[in-house]
């Protein structure tokens, strides 16, 4: 374990987290900033609440977010999705939110918003996703935990999946977001080590429609606040580490009521198809810094040539061998960063398939 130079007074704490709320509830209201980031506040509620509805409005200093100009600074924040708060515990609730400007339209930045229109007009095709979020455990001095101080370790090949000591790293920060995500209601359906040392994955889904950007944003969140807690830094920086150790990605996966149906292969390559045919697209949008990742090599395909195909993890596209002899089931698309937004990878996946909405253009969203 490198070195950490942040003190823990969480026993200290605990005596105070035991304390009587007297019925006051807290809610922890968090938003997606200007710049991919993730920004929270606490509000005190009178009350428990059981859905997102009965939540209030509130707003932020956008100016300070990178939302808002200083002369009209005002965001508001509304809910769209509740979780039980695995930090707080009781009552207390996670509150995800869009942003919204004064006049009454969605904050530039706020790709929900345009997700959710894309969904709700292709409900009936019942599409499910599954995200493999990447990610790499850094210590206070921004180099991976368990790392030699300004050198190396072993090349890779015993670090994915691994077990034992010098193979795996900061699993008990994995292993803390896992059950806090499994407290707060997250469909969250796995965890492993990566092939880098220090980097790990936690796979969301299968969630349908809107629910994968709520619950794989939320998860985020908490991955973030657990790693606080141990003193570490998460980075979903694309290649945090340059050279010849892989980068993270955030590997997403689609599967349509037309995929799930026997035959359905002809529904998934006709996807791959379409997908193909708006490569350019779909790049601008999934992440910032993948032109390091994407590279052709370490299990990337190359950033500028758009491939599918059975059980290849340097396509574009991947088509599990199961789903090619069931004839049926779902596509991998291996092109999004790790640090791309669900809202904009699922958002544009389905304008890509089934069709864009007036007014909405995922392809042209400001980053």
């Amino acid at each position: 374990m490198a070195e950490s130079t942040t003190v823990s007074n969480t026993e200290n704490l605990m005596k105070y987290m035991k304390l009587d709320q007297k019925g006051a509830v807290l809610a922890e209201y968090i938003w997606i900033d200007g710049t991919n980031g993730i920004r929270t506040k606490t509000k005190t509620l009178s009350k428990p609440v059981k859905d997102y509805k009965e939540l209030p409005e509130w707003n932020f200093d956008g100016s300070s977010t990178g939302q808002a100009p200083g002369d009209n600074s005002d965001v508001y924040i509304r809910p769209c999705a509740i979780f039980p708060d695995p930090f707080r515990g009781g009552d207390n609730v996670l509150v995800m939110t869009e942003t919204w400007d004064p006049d009454g339209t969605p904050n530039k930045f706020n790709y929900r918003h345009e997700c959710v229109r894309l969904m709700d007009a292709n409900a009936k095709r019942q599409p499910w996703f599954g995200l493999e979020q990447e990610y790499t455990i850094l210590g206070p001095d921004g180099w991976p935990y368990g790392w030699p101080k300004g050198g190396y370790p072993a090349p890779q090949g015993p670090y994915y999946c691994g077990v034992g000591t010098g193979k795996v790293f900061c699993r008990d920060i994995v292993e803390a977001h896992y059950k806090a995500c499994l407290y707060a209601g997250i469909k969250i359906s796995g965890i492993n080590a990566e092939v880098m040392p220090s980097q790990w994955e936690f796979q969301v889904g299968p969630c349908e429609g809107i629910e994968l950007g709520d619950h794989l944003w939320v998860a985020r969140y908490l991955l973030y606040r657990v790693a606080e807690e141990f003193g570490a830094k998460i980075t979903i920086e694309p290649k945090p580490i340059k050279g010849d150790w892989n980068g993270t990605g955030l590997h997403t996966n689609v599967s349509t009521a037309e995929m799930r149906k026997d035959g359905g292969m002809k529904a998934i390559e006709d996807a791959c198809k379409k997908l193909g045919e708006r490569h350019e697209e779909h790049i601008l949008v999934y992440g910032e810094g993948n032109a390091e990742r994407m590279t052709g090599e370490h299990e990337t395909a190359s950033i500028d040539k758009f491939s599918y195909g059975v059980a290849n993890r340097g396509a574009s596209i991947r088509i599990p061998r199961q789903c090619a002899q069931e004839g049926k089931g779902y596509l991998e698309d291996r092109r999004p960063a790790s640090n791309a937004c669900p809202y904009r990878i699922t958002g544009v996946i389905m304008e890509t398939i089934f069709g864009g909405q007036e007014g909405v253009d995922f392809s042209k969203a400001e980053s």
